[in-house]
């Protein structure tokens, strides 16, 4: 019988370990290198152990390519929730909003960065100036200033290092918030949080679907997402970030 691990919490919505589950099972589908399920339930998630392995280079290529075949795979539309899912979604232990639109600005604007604004004030993390800034990106990213015409693409949603393991078999990917968005978002998070062997990770996913020029000057616009979520219960170092990175925005828009 093969080892697992098991996640259990008695203090959590019925939906919070279905939502991972139904994320997970989405992603697969698509062709991501994500971790097994074996059963969930209202408080738990029961899932394939996993042996650890120092991270390489040829894995770090390999989960690149992987990755962009998974964001190729698709959505319906910007922000929708996993195929076959229409339970609540979260973001760590933060709701994440299913609503849905046509075109990502509008999307990424009204439902990844202003829902958290106001828990990151009232948290006192987020500073009058930055958050007036944080808004006046939002205003632009949601006029359509960055949309760029490229499909929803199926995405993790919070792929920060630590949902990055590594492992024998090469990288195996847990804990999404998945939906329907933007190839780039996925990307932005790993250099957020510093991923091992990024540079082999873009080489590889380049290989299989080329980013389009200037993604790296897009990096700040796409970390607005886990900025915002991580100002809003982690500690005001990350509402100065949030600031710094919407400016970053701003400042994008007004050369365009």
């Amino acid at each position: 019988m093969a080892a697992t691990h098991t996640k259990h919490r008695a203090d959590v919505d019925p939906d919070f370990f279905r939502a991972e589950e139904a994320g997970l099972r989405w992603l697969r589908d698509g062709g991501g290198p994500v971790v097994e399920v074996l059963d969930v339930g209202d408080d738990f998630i029961e899932l394939q152990r996993l042996a650890s392995a120092r991270p390489g280079v040829d894995s770090a290529r390999e989960f690149g390519m992987a990755l962009a075949r998974m964001h190729d795979s698709g959505a319906a539309r910007f922000g929708s929730a996993p195929d076959g899912y229409d339970g609540k979604q979260y973001i760590g232990n933060r709701r994440l909003s299913s609503r849905t639109h046509s075109t990502w600005g509008e999307f990424y604007a009204a439902e990844r960065v202003e829902p958290y604004l106001a828990p990151a004030i009232d948290a006192g993390f987020l500073g009058a100036d930055d958050a007036e800034f944080t808004r006046r990106a939002c205003a632009v990213i949601a006029a359509g200033t960055f949309d760029d015409g490229e499909p929803p693409a199926r995405i993790h949603g919070d792929l920060w290092s630590g949902n990055v393991l590594w492992t024998p078999d090469g990288v195996v990917l847990i804990d999404p918030a998945a939906h329907g968005g933007h190839r780039e978002t996925d990307l932005a998070m790993l250099d957020l949080f510093g991923c091992p062997h990024l540079d082999a990770v873009i080489a590889g996913y380049e290989a299989q679907h080329p980013l389009r020029s200037g993604w790296r000057q897009r990096i700040p616009l796409h970390q607005l997402h886990p900025l915002a979520v991580h100002a809003a219960g982690h500690g005001p170092s990350y509402g100065t970030a949030l600031g710094r990175a919407a400016r970053a925005c701003v400042a994008a828009a007004g050369e365009r």
